[in-house]
């Protein structure tokens, strides 16, 4: 079943585990916005559903500018060995009429990000 859209822009992540071919649950997030005294502020910290998703992370209304995401690998990761700890995105939204989809796709040694629909 596909996840829902929400009834107004947002922006949302799903995330997959390419090692196991399975969805990563469990995967804190968090979203920063950038504020008007420049520094980031936090929007919203979650975890991924039993899909690997995020369908909101907004929770109100997106407003054009800096975000970023951070994603918390550290805590997921069944090898206390594991390379990568954790991923950033910084993403700019101009268009706040659309929603913004973040995948990422991880895997031991590397991970993909990419603007999704």
């Amino acid at each position: 079943m596909a996840a829902q859209r929400p009834p107004r822009p947002t922006i949302s992540t799903h995330v997959l585990d390419l090692a196991s071919g399975e969805p990563a649950a469990g995967v804190s997030v968090v979203l920063f916005r950038r504020g008007g005294d420049d520094e980031f502020e936090i929007v919203s910290e979650t975890e991924t559903d039993a899909d690997g998703r995020v369908a909101d992370l907004v929770g109100g209304k997106l407003l054009p500018g800096d975000y970023q995401l951070l994603f918390d690998l550290a805590d997921t990761e069944d090898d206390e060995d594991a390379f990568l700890q954790g991923i950033a995105v910084a993403l700019h939204v101009t268009d706040t009429r659309r929603s913004y989809h973040v995948p990422l796709l991880l895997s031991p040694y590397g991970a993909t990000v990419y603007r999704g629909s």
